[in-house]
């Protein structure tokens, strides 16, 4: 399979339980997930899971946020290997950005796309081969 973009946590977040608090969120993250050709990580995983059993009005149950893993563990999943953590540390240090959201982008390189929907990064910025794009403006 091939992606043609990268989703970060926050969209995945907003697609699973955020249609109470902001439905037009959840309606955009509904398409972009909708659309089944995105790429996502190991770290995307861990941190969807983490939020979504802990955090918002009504969290996940554990057997609810497994089955939203295993769904979107159909899609292209970028593993969290030795390369990827130093790629993530050299983006980290040359955009002068969080490590964690570098190691995001570095996952988006590696996925070889050219677009990271998130609200974490600045919109329209361009690191590396990746621009970010916020899906919510």
């Amino acid at each position: 399979m091939i992606a043609k973009y990268f989703v970060d946590t926050n969209v995945l977040i907003y697609a699973a339980m955020a249609k109470f608090d902001t439905p037009e969120k959840t309606s955009r993250a509904n398409e972009l997930i909708g659309d089944a050709q995105f790429a996502i990580s190991g770290q995307v995983l861990a941190e969807f899971y983490r939020n979504v059993t802990r955090k918002g009005a009504a969290p996940l149950s554990p057997v609810e946020a497994l089955e939203w893993i295993d769904l979107l563990s159909e899609q292209v999943c970028i593993p969290v290997d030795a390369t990827l953590v130093r790629n993530g540390i050299l983006l980290s240090e040359r955009y002068r950005i969080d490590y964690w959201d570098a190691a995001i982008v570095a996952a988006a390189e590696t996925a070889g796309v050219e677009t990271l929907y998130s609200e974490d990064l600045n919109h329209g910025q361009v690191y590396g081969s990746v621009m970010v794009v916020n899906p919510f403006l």
